[in-house]
């Protein structure tokens, strides 16, 4: 039972974030937690605040507006006090140059107590710095930009 509603609730923060919104992500997280996306480009880097975390959405929304990801599993393991998620979601969006970006995430967190500690993001980084250089040739240079930290 513990395992579904942990399988929902990730459903939903994603189907939260194909709607732009971003705020249940963030909401989720553990007063002390770490996030990291691996790679050094525009989205990747090792966040462990708040700010830093809406920095980097607000930064994801403007590089890759109207990307939407789709849930292809979720694998949850352990108890409330130490729950293990793994989720795998392709992700697409319309780039300026009218390519589609297509990528796949796999994603690793950690909760305790239902509140996100740890979260490890992985994907295809020469797709996503495909991505992002035909992002920033359509002159949005943020898309070259250092990853965010803190």
């Amino acid at each position: 039972m513990y395992q579904a509603i942990v399988k929902a609730k990730v459903r939903r923060v994603f189907d939260r974030i194909n709607q732009g919104d971003y705020r249940p992500m963030v909401d989720g997280l553990a007063e002390d937690f770490v996030y990291v996306f691996h790679g050094e480009h525009a989205l990747g880097g090792r966040r462990t605040t708040r700010e830093a975390m809406v920095h980097w959405w607000e930064r994801t929304l403007r590089l890759l507006p109207g990307a939407r990801f789709d849930i292809d599993d979720i694998l949850v393991a352990g108890f409330p006090w130490r729950t293990r998620v793994a989720t795998r979601a392709r992700v697409t969006g319309n780039l300026p140059d009218g390519t589609t970006y297509a990528n796949t995430v796999f994603q690793f967190l950690t909760l305790r107590w239902g509140r996100v500690t740890e979260v490890e993001t992985i994907e295809d980084l020469q797709v996503l710095q495909r991505a992002l250089a035909a992002v920033a040739a359509s002159g949005i240079d943020e898309a070259l930009s250092p990853p965010i930290e803190g």
